[in-house]
């Protein structure tokens, strides 16, 4: 279900995720978007699985909207049959990210620092995320939440 076909409120958490991820509004709108400092990828129809130095230490190929890694790529490309990697399969992937999580509902309802706790693991810049990169304060991102349309509980 792509971000444009979903409820407004998954709409406005997607929208939130990508600000934090610092993808939202770059490229095309994100969803072409390599993990800083790299820049653009030009072709979706696979991840495109580029090893990024994102620091000393830590190398990433973050990819994308919500900066999905390549080793979880083809195991959610069989289990949600995705037909490549364009914006719809990648909204399509943070959308189960957030159901495995169990934090659909609370999204739904409203409940976003519920949400935000249940996904920080996925999510490197949500708080409590914790590995050591850097991590947005939960009150700007409720406010980036109702600023994308989102309505708070």
């Amino acid at each position: 279900m792509a971000r444009s076909n979903c409820h407004p409120q998954v709409a406005a958490f997607l929208d939130m995720l990508a600000y934090a991820e610092g993808t939202k509004g770059r490229g095309d709108d994100g969803y072409n978007k390599l993990v800083n400092p790299a820049g653009l990828f030009g072709d979706y129809q696979t991840h495109p699985n580029v090893s990024v130095i994102v620091r000393p230490g830590l190398v990433s190929t973050a990819a994308g909207r919500y900066q999905h890694l390549s080793r979880h790529w083809r195991h959610y490309q069989m289990l949600l049959a995705l037909p490549d990697f364009g914006p719809e399969s990648q909204d399509t992937w943070a959308i189960q990210l957030i159901r495995e999580r169990r934090a659909l509902p609370d999204v739904e309802a409203g409940r976003i620092a519920q949400a935000i706790a249940k996904c920080a693991n996925i999510w490197a810049s949500l708080p409590g995320a914790g590995y050591g990169q850097r991590e947005h304060k939960l009150a700007d991102l409720l406010a980036k939440f109702e600023e994308f349309g989102g309505v708070l509980a």
